[in-house]
């Protein structure tokens, strides 16, 4: 059997996350190819964690700074590695290449992390979100990681723009592997406009975006309930902080409902989806969602970014508060709107989504680096560099926190 092992910086809740069902994507993905998983994290298993023995993948606790994660893979011997974010492949790479030297190395980037806290930065700033620094030391991190590795997952066309285009860097270590949708078949059973009721909003609370989206609902919903006084809002999300939980209101009709056990029984119902996100990158899962079981959304250009389809969204982009308010009022109340909204977003997931036109051109790009590892490296030569330097200045300060580690366990 091909063993493959994924590194995870914590392991997947599809439930939760979008990372955590682009992860289960990308396990089903090698399952197809008979691979032999398992799964490493430094992270402790939640009550929301996938059960990964129900597809026989093993797991496995490792530690940071610590020789067992060598003897690990001396006894594992995988073929391929997967990092699950360039923080992991900063932490674990240089051991895999020094005792798996031969191990195809992918790092999944689920969105460029630089990116995102730019914006974020650039948000808190008060500068516009286009001129956010993206030449930042986060950039100089994540884009060495993608050097180093012999492939990098990028879910989104905008990322794969900026890293050939500002950063230069090569398509052939960088490969699109967006969100991968089934089919769109369910959409004849969905219920109608005149079925569903109220807004909604969802999204992992610990995530920087989601809270900052779910405080500017606070701000904007009094002016779209005065428009429309029977609709509410309902805030779906896990991990909620304090300050979230305080802004339930039932008399302006704003409730924080807590984790959606089954996101796809819970958007079925309603009629509007609200994210005025302000920053973020890769791509959202709840707009592959909604797109996918006919909700309609109201959202930002961040926010709709790598999910239009000849700039058309499966709803509306609106910029300004007024503009976002006036969406959501005109979407919510315009059937014929409505409806060619969620047929927008029926054509975005067959056309740009659908597993079908992934699946096999990424397994003959991992078969093929399996059989001309040497080659492609050595084509990718500033990667060696890279890798030559980190492993060694990476190695010796790993080595001397595990010998300070060791020498505080034996007082």
């Amino acid at each position: 059997m091909k063993q493959l092992l994924i590194i995870g910086h914590t392991y997947p809740e599809p439930a939760t996350t979008a990372a955590g069902s682009r992860m289960m994507q990308l396990i089903d993905l090698f399952l197809a190819e008979n691979f032999e998983i398992t799964f490493a994290s430094t992270a402790t298993i939640s009550e929301r964690t996938a059960d990964l023995n129900l597809k026989n993948i093993s797991l496995k606790n490792i530690l940071l700074n610590d020789a067992s994660f060598d003897d690990f893979l001396k006894e594992l011997k995988p073929k391929t590695v997967i990092f699950d974010r360039y923080i992991t492949e900063e932490q674990f790479g240089w051991r895999v290449s020094e005792i798996c030297p031969d191990a195809v190395k992918i790092l999944d980037t689920e969105d460029l992390h630089f990116l995102r806290k730019a914006r974020e930065e650039a948000v808190k700033n008060n500068i516009p979100v286009e001129n956010a620094n993206i030449f930042s030391e986060n950039a100089k991190r994540e884009i060495a990681s993608i050097l180093r590795c012999d492939l990098s997952l990028i879910i989104s066309e905008v990322e794969m723009h900026l890293l050939q285009n500002t950063f230069k860097i090569s398509s052939e270590i960088l490969h699109y592997l967006p969100f991968l949708a089934e089919n769109v078949s369910e959409k004849m059973a969905l219920p109608t406009f005149g079925e569903r009721k109220n807004f909604m909003a969802i999204g992992n609370l610990l995530h920087a975006p989601n809270v900052d989206a779910v405080m500017q609902l606070k701000e904007i919903w009094p002016a779209i309930k005065k428009a429309l006084p029977t609709a509410e809002l309902h805030i779906y999300g896990t991990y909620a902080p304090q300050k979230i939980l305080q802004l339930q209101n039932s008399k302006e009709g704003f409730y924080i409902k807590g984790w959606a056990e089954n996101v796809s029984d819970v958007m079925k119902t309603y009629r509007v989806q609200l994210a005025p996100l302000r920053f973020g990158a890769g791509l959202k899962g709840k707009f592959f969602d909604a797109m996918r079981l006919g909700l309609p959304s109201v959202t930002t250009e961040i926010g709709a970014e790598g999910m239009t389809l000849n700039s058309s969204f499966g709803g509306i982009v609106a910029e300004l508060k007024e503009d976002f308010i006036e969406s959501a009022v005109q979407l919510y109340s315009n059937e014929n709107l409505w409806n060619s909204s969620q047929a927008m977003g029926f054509d975005i997931i067959q056309k740009k989504f659908l597993k079908e036109n992934y699946s096999e051109n990424f397994s003959v790009k991992i078969k093929w680096l399996q059989k001309n590892l040497k080659l492609y490296r050595n084509q990718n030569f500033l990667g060696q560099v890279l890798q030559h330097h980190t492993l060694q200045s990476t190695k010796y300060l790993s080595k001397w926190i595990e010998e300070k580690n060791r020498a505080i366990n034996n007082e």
